[in-house]
C-alpha cells in the first residue's frame, strides 16, 4: 500500500538561491490546502539533526515571495554525509511525525534526500541552485535572477573599463558549470568567454586577441571568467604584463546569490514547490522535480544524479562568433 502522507517537512540545503522562498511558500500553501500539515526545518540537514523544526501555516509564508535568500536558512552539514547522521535524521523525522520531505537545493542536497528515502521517509528534491547544473532539468531556481544580477554589474564595469581604456577580467559564479559566464558573455558583449567545459588554458590566445582588438581601435576588452576557472587576479596581472594594457580583475562573488528574484524565478519555483507536494501525495518517493521541454516532470534521484549535462555546442560557438 502507498504510504499516506499526513505531515510534510520542507528544508533548503546548500547554497541559497533567489526563488527558494517562493518554493517554500508553494510547498506550505499547497500542502495545507490539501489537508496536510507542514513543518519547516531550519538550517538544512544540520537543523534537522538539531531538531530546529517549526510548524508552518499559510501566514508563515506571507510576504516572502519577493525576498531573496531563504527564510528557513541553509547550512552545509558534513555529519549528514555519514550513515549515523542519516539514521539520526530519519529518526528525527519520525519523532516529529514527518512522513514526507521536500528538499530544495542542488545535487548534494539530493544525495541527502536519497538517503532519507532509503530510511523510510518519502522525499522529493526541488532544483534550487544558481548554477543551472542539474542535468535532468533545463531550469534551476535562482539562475535567472543570478544571471541578470551579474549582467547588470558587468554593464557597469564595462562603462568604466571603456572610460579608462582597460582590459577587465570579470569572474562570475557557477561552481564547475559555465552557464552564468556563457549567458553573460553573450548578453554583455564580452570579447572572451572562459568556461570550464571548453577553456583550453591557452592564455596566449587571449593576449593575441586583446592586442589585435587594440590595433583595430577597440578601447576596452571584457573577459568573462567562470568560477570553475578562477584565478582572475593573477590572470589580470599576466595579461597586463604581456600587453602593456592596464588590466583589472573584478570578482562579482556572492552578490549573484542575493536580491529579489525575477518573475521567472518566482513563477517556476512556485510551480516546482507545488508539484513536489503533489507527487508526494501520489505516494512517490526518491524523486527530483525537473523542467523539461516545457513541462514539469520528475525523475528518480539516482537516475538524475547519473545524468550528464554539457554546454550546448551551437550556443557556445555562436557566443564565440558574436
Amino acid at each position: 500500500m502507498e504510504k499516506e502522507i499526513k505531515t510534510i517537512g520542507v528544508l533548503t540545503s546548500g547554497g541559497d538561491a533567489p526563488g527558494m522562498n517562493a518554493a517554500i511558500r508553494a510547498v506550505v500553501r499547497t500542502a495545507i490546502a490539501k489537508g496536510i500539515k507542514v513543518k519547516g526545518i531550519k538550517k538544512g540537514y544540520q537543523g534537522l539533526l538539531n531538531e530546529e523544526i517549526i510548524d508552518m501555516a499559510p501566514k508563515s509564508v506571507s510576504d516572502i515571495i519577493q525576498r531573496g535568500g531563504t527564510i528557513l536558512g541553509t547550512a552545509r552539514c558534513m555529519e549528514f554525509m555519514t550513515l549515523e547522521g542519516q539514521q539520526q535524521g530519519a529518526e528525527v523525522c519520525k519523532k516529529h511525525g514527518i512522513d514526507g520531505m521536500v528538499v530544495i537545493g542542488g545535487d548534494g542536497s539530493y544525495r541527502g534526500a536519497q538517503k532519507l528515502a532509503r530510511l523510510g521517509i518519502n522525499t522529493v528534491g526541488v532544483p534550487g541552485t544558481i548554477d543551472l547544473d542539474i542535468a535532468c532539468s533545463e531550469y534551476t531556481i535562482g539562475f535567472d535572477t543570478a544571471v541578470n544580477t551579474a549582467m547588470n554589474a558587468i554593464d557597469k564595469v564595462k562603462d568604466t573599463s571603456s572610460s579608462h581604456e582597460r582590459c577587465s577580467v570579470i569572474e562570475v559564479m557557477g561552481r564547475n558549470a559555465g552557464y552564468i559566464a556563457l549567458w553573460c558573455g553573450v548578453a554583455n558583449g564580452a570579447e572572451d568567454i572562459l568556461i570550464p567545459e571548453k577553456y583550453d588554458y591557452n592564455e596566449q590566445n587571449i593576449i593575441n586577441n586583446i592586442i589585435e582588438n587594440r590595433k583595430r581601435g577597440k578601447t576596452h576588452h571584457i573577459i568573462i571568467n567562470a568560477e570553475g576557472i578562477g584565478h582572475s587576479t593573477s590572470m589580470a596581472r599576466r595579461i597586463e604584463a604581456a600587453t602593456g594594457i592596464e588590466t583589472r580583475a573584478t570578482i562579482l562573488g556572492y552578490m549573484q546569490r542575493g536580491g529579489s528574484p525575477t518573475c521567472k524565478d518566482r513563477y517556476y519555483a512556485s510551480m516546482m514547490g507545488a508539484y513536489a507536494v503533489d507527487i508526494l501525495l501520489q505516494g512517490k518517493s526518491n524523486r527530483v522535480v525537473a523542467f523539461k521541454k516545457g513541462e514539469f516532470v520528475d525523475y528518480d534521484i539516482e537516475e538524475a544524479l547519473n545524468m550528464h549535462k554539457d554546454i550546448n555546442e551551437y550556443q557556445y560557438n555562436t557566443a564565440r562568433l558574436l
